[in-house]
């Protein structure tokens, strides 16, 4: 809680406000990374070459870390893992429904595209957090080496397979349509995380300006590997 001797306009690290903004995004976060590591852990046993395996085993390992740092940031604010996740427990099972790659490049594309648009989500929404929690929420946002490797492993796809390339941008068009309607499903049923946009993004329509920076950040990605988005 603020106090007298608290500069205008700043956030404190700690305290009611600190809490009821973060929680709820830790939360989602860490649900989100939860689930990155049933991702990697099962990439792991589908990848065809034994170095893919290594690769995506230590993916899933990094998403177990981050799932304890973001655990460790939720008790310092007071709350506790599993009932700070429970809210967003099961939003992206639809998601994987509707999305179910047939080949190991839609699966990496998947990996890439469709779950960035979450990462981006959650950077956007940490900017409304007081600077601890933004810190840890960085931190578990760097990428790990994931986007180096799909990328690489595309590029390399694509030499070998003209009609790849194609293929996939029209695989990434239909990931990142499922993804924003995820998002708009977690704005629809968690007005928690509404009222920390209007923070994160203060001024007029903070949605709209939302969901043009997630497709900014989708054109970026299908620009670094070639694809039209």
């Amino acid at each position: 809680m603020s106090d007298s001797s608290s500069p205008a306009g700043t956030v404190e690290s700690e305290g009611p406000v600190a809490a009821e903004r973060a929680l709820p995004l830790l939360g989602m976060i860490a649900y989100f990374q939860l689930a990155a590591f049933s991702r990697f852990a099962a990439d792991s046993t589908l990848a065809p070459t034994l170095a893919e395996r290594l690769s995506m085993a230590g993916f899933a390992r990094n998403a177990l870390d981050r799932v304890d740092r973001v655990a460790q940031r939720i008790a310092e604010l007071g709350g506790e893992l599993q009932p700070t996740m429970r809210p967003f427990a099961g939003v992206l099972v639809e998601f994987d429904r509707r999305t179910e790659p047939s080949t190991w490049a839609e699966r990496l594309l998947k990996g890439y595209v469709g779950y960035g648009v979450a990462d981006d989500f959650a950077e956007a929404l940490a900017e409304g957090l007081d600077p601890v929690s933004h810190s840890v929420v960085d931190a578990v946002m760097v990428d790990d080496g994931h986007a180096g490797t799909v990328v690489a492993a595309l590029g390399a796809a694509g030499e070998v397979d003209a009609t790849l390339t194609p293929r996939l941008a029209l695989w990434g068009r239909r990931l990142v349509g499922e993804s924003l309607g995820v998002v708009q499903g977690v704005l629809a049923d968690h007005p928690e995380i509404v009222r920390l946009l209007s923070v994160a993004l203060p001024g007029d329509e903070p949605q709209q300006r939302l969901f043009a920076r997630l497709t900014a950040e989708h054109t970026r990605r299908m620009d670094r590997l070639g694809l039209a988005a």
